[in-house]
């Protein structure tokens, strides 16, 4: 899961980013309205948190472009203490929840999965399932048939987008979008490397999975049956 903040109090904005990372979000960090929405218009992220006030662009009107050009994001405001007009003018135009600052990371968190849960990208408890795999994107494990193994960082993400694109093809300008970000410099062998190792780990644990390579166009994972 990829989460933009847009916050211009610096330190806030390290923090939260620090919080989401710890916790196995892909998370950029820009801190103003008109760069947030520039990065918000790209379509790769799966929730902002968004704050109310700052320079260039105001949330609410950076929710409010976002939501007439049907961007449907979920978004979080992240509002101040008493700030109730802005809080229903902000629901009003789309936002899907707010936080008043200061707020404890717990609520944060249990408010970011209550808005990927009414989105409907909330995992099942047991993880995701393909095939015969099973991944667990809240401690990094892949599982086959009782056996597991840890994967890192880049390589959950990028195993949790193959699975969650329902065997469609995926290219690598998608994957480097959205396992990197948009503006990242990443090259097209950086994603066949961590294609290289996915495919090392499921065939060390005799799964029936593999990632295809659809020459020209992307990756795709598909059941082998025998």
């Amino acid at each position: 899961m990829r989460i933009l903040i847009v916050e211009d109090e610096l330190h806030l904005a390290e923090a939260l980013t620090q919080i989401l990372k710890k916790n196995h979000y892909s998370v950029d960090a820009v801190h103003d309205g008109r760069t947030g929405l520039d990065y918000a218009q790209t379509g790769i992220y799966d929730l902002l948190l968004l704050d109310i006030m700052m320079p260039e662009m105001d949330g609410i009107s950076v929710l409010k472009t976002l939501r007439q050009q049907g961007v449907a994001t979920p978004v979080i405001l992240l509002t101040a203490k008493g700030e109730i007009t802005d809080k229903v003018i902000g629901l009003d135009y789309g936002a899907d929840d707010y936080i008043a600052k200061p707020f404890s990371a717990e609520e944060l968190l249990a408010r970011i999965r209550a808005a990927l849960r009414r989105k409907g990208e909330v995992l099942p408890e047991e993880g995701l399932i393909f095939g015969d795999i099973q991944l667990n994107t809240a401690n990094l494990k892949l599982s086959v048939s009782g056996k597991e193994m840890k994967l890192n960082l880049k390589e959950n993400e990028l195993l949790e987008l193959l699975i969650t694109r329902k065997q469609g093809v995926t290219s690598k300008e998608q994957i480097i979008e959205k396992l990197w970000g948009f503006d990242s410099d990443v090259e097209y062998n950086n994603v066949e490397v961590y294609i290289s190792f996915l495919r090392k780990k499921l065939n060390f644990l005799h799964s029936q999975v593999k990632i295809s390579t659809i020459r020209g166009v992307g990756y795709v994972l598909e059941e082998v049956t025998s």
